[in-house]
């Protein structure tokens, strides 16, 4: 009785296993804001260096000011908020594969998707010192001027 225990706990140890092994097409890694912190024994895909928008947030913040311009339907309907995105930043920094993940309008989806295409390459990712594409999210917002509030980073002295 005691083998044949034994035997059952190895082989459902044994397939349990198997079933936790990754598939031969590897899922891009979806990086979040705040979530990006090192491990001691990382997954394959995953990258030791996230990707950069060249300068920083800074400059992402102005692209956006830049280029992004509400649209009318938008401010007739007094439509603000933010359309979440996802995008490929492939291992030569450029974004591809541009979509939306939540919907905030019709035309503010389509004015971020239009702003996707308009972004300049990025400083991709990197595993073992090698670039890596990686799937990213990211937030564009849509509102009024005056009804927007830009988050302020704190500083050491506050």
């Amino acid at each position: 009785m005691k083998h044949l225990f034994f035997l059952l706990l190895a082989l459902g140890l044994a397939a349990r296993a198997q079933a936790q092994q990754p598939t031969s097409a590897q899922q891009p890694v979806v990086l979040k804001p705040g979530r990006m912190q090192v491990q001691r024994n990382p997954a394959a895909n995953r990258p030791d260096v996230p990707p950069q928008f060249v300068g920083g947030a800074q400059k992402l913040s102005e692209f956006f000011q830049q280029n992004v311009k509400y649209p009318e339907a938008a401010r007739v309907n007094k439509v603000t908020g933010t359309v979440l995105t996802s995008f490929t930043i492939d291992t030569d920094g450029r974004v591809s594969g541009p979509s939306v993940v939540k919907s905030l309008s019709p035309e503010c989806d389509a004015e971020a998707l239009r702003v996707l295409g308009l972004m300049p390459a990025w400083k991709p990712a990197t595993r073992k010192g090698q670039p890596v594409a990686i799937q990213v999210q990211l937030p564009v917002p849509f509102g009024d001027t005056s009804t927007l509030k830009v988050e302020r980073g704190k500083t050491k002295f506050e």
